[in-house]
């Protein structure tokens, strides 16, 4: 954390800004919105979905609030298990989240990279199935090498990402906005809004609050390093 600290004069603030909006703002929202529509079966309901997806995130980030200033300890969810329910279950956790959550959560990311990177190059098609893995796992072993090399060299990269994911979100929601204000919202007219060939079964509402959890993933990312902000209570 002290070459963290030097990398970032300017302080925790700034730091802790960019450590959560890199990892919250990641591929999830790029790829949830086809799945989340494609469940629901139409944009009312797909809003709905997104709205209530955003409560749970938000309530989930309000109890990890509290959490934070009742145990001041890094390491979020381990810390919070291992402390309530012991060092077996807190082991369990990190376990899992080593060996199956973090890296599946990382091979949509490369996957999701992956894909947009070759679409230009295979307009008329699909990526091909291999160019799709070996670029994946290109830039995971890249990513890897440039964390384990420099601590600095990892920082800024995550800061010309996060400014890169920021820009793209801004540009959908402009282009988006101007849509609407030309005319083109009558998707969004409520009797259109809500119309569908069939009535999406509760397990495909199911799957589109996962998909909408996916892309709002992430609020509790600030809590791993509890300890390293100044004045956690405020």
């Amino acid at each position: 954390f002290t070459t963290i600290r030097k990398t970032y004069p300017y302080g925790l603030a700034t730091l802790t800004f960019i450590f959560s909006s890199g990892n919250i703002i990641g591929s999830g929202i790029f790829i949830s919105p086809k799945g989340v529509l494609e469940h629901t079966g139409s944009v009312g309901l797909a809003l709905v979905v997104w709205v209530l997806g955003g409560c749970v995130a938000a309530l989930g980030s309000m109890c990890y609030a509290e959490l934070g200033v009742t145990i001041p300890k890094s390491g979020g969810d381990y810390s919070y298990v291992t402390e309530i329910f012991g060092g077996l279950t807190g082991f369990l956790l990190l376990w899992s989240a080593v060996l199956i959550m973090y890296p599946t959560t990382l091979a949509v990311i490369a996957l999701t990279f992956s894909s947009y990177v070759l679409q230009p190059i295979f307009q008329n098609c699909a990526p091909p199935f291999m160019a799709t893995r070996l670029l994946s796992a290109t830039c995971l072993l890249l990513l890897t090498w440039v964390n384990c090399y420099s601590v600095r060299m990892a920082t800024r990269i995550q800061d010309v990402f996060t400014v890169g994911k920021l820009m793209a979100l801004g540009l959908i929601i402009v282009v988006g906005l101007v849509q609407i204000f030309n005319g083109n919202c009558e998707a969004l007219i409520p009797q259109v809004a809500f119309s569908m060939d069939s009535t999406p079964s509760v397990g495909q509402v199911a799957l589109a609050f996962l998909q909408a959890s996916f892309a709002f993933s992430g609020w509790n990312f600030l809590n791993y390093v509890t300890e390293e902000v100044v004045e956690p209570r405020r």
